[in-house]
């Protein structure tokens, strides 16, 4: 198996990973919304609105 990162062979304390540093790209990637699960379109009544403190 490889890295999903860097197509290096992974190390199994990382597993799927091949490092810490390629674990904390991944985690990266999704913290800053780079990667998305799909869902379905949101309508405008389904945004929160915070100032509405009902919803």
């Amino acid at each position: 198996m490889t890295c999903p990162i860097c197509d290096k062979p992974t190390d199994p304390a990382y597993r799927p990973f091949c490092s810490k540093r390629c674990a904390d790209v991944d985690l990266a990637r999704w913290l800053t919304g780079r990667y998305a699960v799909p869902g379905p379109p949101l309508d405008e009544n389904d945004a929160e609105d915070p100032a509405d403190p009902e919803r």
